[in-house]
């Protein structure tokens, strides 16, 4: 294998937890890159969660979990900001529906003020009502004020995006073989692509994080894939179902299923939690439909499901320990940062300082002078004011082809996430970033467009566009589809 690239730290997995390392790390004068074994970015645990900004009352106090969170709850809150990332401060609920539930709540409540909490208070059933009006079987719940929705895809791409304005750099299709040590120290990674000298490995590889660490000799932890289910809602038919989040009262092993808004005013119920062992099992099941459709009719007996618009399934990385694998392991500059399940969306900014600290102390690396933590703040077409339209229409008439009509996007939208640092590549891609295909009919009227959009942008044929994952060929040529059926 030829040496394609030598840098002071590689990041291995660009899900919401690999990219917060790589800006956390480009806030110092380190050459840092990221490796992503598929086309785009977030397309694992980071695409498929409940999207969720806890608070931090679950996790048992004074472990990882529940320090990361509390940290990282507060951080979003500066991110938000300096990144544009999509976010609605909705607070959450964890709901009681008898007096067995409502002590589970005090529980709740003692432990989330012990982990530093702010503002946690047991509400009575009108005071539930008077902040989710649909909730009329619950008598009493849990109130968490700082608690959230936001974007995760977005999230993932802003940090890598912040990271590149920075110096980082972001390699996708680039899958990792192995590792070269020197001393018993990595001195490099080697990949599809090609060997790429290193001091520091950050493995952030999610339900893959134990099979790279044992490449690099790391045998100490294994990770489990939970599978959770989903069922979305349109948007147009259900927004005021909820307002923010609403958890059942919790089991010991999960969260339970909850109704929840989303930051672009849909609805979803969901998850549930299945232990499996197939590490790409994201189908989903009958029996998981009516277990979740179930468990949301005891808090809202009258569910509109003629409203739902699609089911998924996302896998969490379950570890062995039971709590997050933060830090240095036995294989000298080996980090890992694995069994990141929830809350690993919202603790993923206080893992990489974490992370990117302790690299930093080690190599003796010092914080650049002019860090730019600011990127630059873009309104989507559907929020603009209808001066603001006419004004974009005026500077770029792509502005005036309306490509997804569920959502409202504008073939300038998509040719923008095209030529975005982190590019779209895939019709997912385009779909994450813009939300063309995310509507009511699921990308049915749209979907033809913008393959032709990203084929005519990326100077390929129509059928070398991806869907998502190398292999997810929409189109054959139809003699290749001949000679493939002969």
């Amino acid at each position: 294998m030829e040496f394609i690239a030598s840098v002071d730290v590689v990041v291995i997995g660009g899900g919401i937890t690999g990219t917060a390392v790589l800006r956390e790390l480009s806030k110092y004068d380190l050459g840092c890159l990221l490796l992503e074994k598929e086309p785009d970015l977030a397309i694992g645990t980071t695409k498929a969660n409940s999207a969720i900004l806890h608070a931090g009352f679950d996790a048992p106090t004074g472990s990882l979990k529940a320090i990361t969170n509390v940290r990282g709850n507060k951080l979003y809150h500066e991110l938000e900001k300096e990144l544009g990332l999509d976010i609605k401060w909705t607070g959450s609920m964890v709901v009681a529906t008898n007096e067995e539930e409502m002590q589970s709540l005090q529980e709740l409540l003692q432990r989330g003020r012990a982990n530093g909490v702010e503002g946690l208070a047991i509400l009575t059933h009108d005071e539930v009502i008077l902040k989710e009006p649909n909730l009329k079987v619950v008598i009493g719940a849990l109130w968490a004020p700082t608690a959230g929705v936001c974007w995760p895809f977005g999230a993932a791409v802003a940090f890598a995006e912040c990271a590149i304005q920075n110096g980082a750099k972001v390699m996708c299709d680039c899958r990792v073989l192995g590792f070269i040590k020197e001393d018993g120290r990595i001195a490099a990674v080697e990949t599809s692509s090609g060997v790429i000298k290193t001091r520091y490995v950050v493995n952030a590889a999610g339900i893959y994080a134990d099979e790279i660490a044992r490449l690099a000799g790391d045998a100490s932890f294994t990770i489990s894939p939970r599978k959770g289910e989903y069922i979305l809602f349109d948007k147009t038919a259900c927004s005021n179902l909820v307002y923010g989040v609403v958890f059942p009262t919790p089991t010991k092993k999960s969260k339970g299923i909850l109704i929840c808004t989303t930051t672009h005013g849909n609805t979803f119920i969901g998850s549930n939690a299945q232990d499996i062992h197939e590490r790409e099992d994201l189908a989903v099941t009958a029996e998981g439909m009516n277990e979740i459709i179930a468990s949301a009719r005891k808090l809202i007996p009258n569910l509109p499901m003629g409203a739902a618009i699609t089911e998924f399934a996302g896998l969490r990385a379950v570890s062995s320990t039971g709590d997050f694998i933060i830090g240095a392991s036995g294989a000298e500059g080996f980090y890992n940062a694995a069994g990141m399940q929830s809350p690993g969306l919202t603790s993923a900014p206080a893992v990489a300082e974490i992370l990117a600290e302790a690299i930093a102390e080690d190599r003796g690396a010092v914080k650049k002078r002019y860090f730019k933590k600011d990127l630059p703040h873009k309104v989507s077409f559907c929020r603009m004011t209808r001066r603001e339209q006419a004004a974009a229409i005026e500077e770029n008439k792509l502005y005036g082809r309306v490509i997804c009509r569920c959502e409202t996007i504008t073939e300038a939208e998509i040719v923008e996430a095209i030529k975005r640092p982190c590019s779209a590549r895939t019709v997912d891609g385009v779909k994450r970033r813009t939300r063309a295909g995310m509507g009511r009919c699921q990308g049915g009227f749209c979907g033809p467009r913008v393959t032709q959009i990203i084929a005519r942008e990326l100077d390929i044929s129509i059928p070398e566009v991806l869907k998502e994952r190398a292999d997810s060929h929409l189109f054959y040529e139809k003699n290749q589809a001949d000679r493939e059926e002969a």
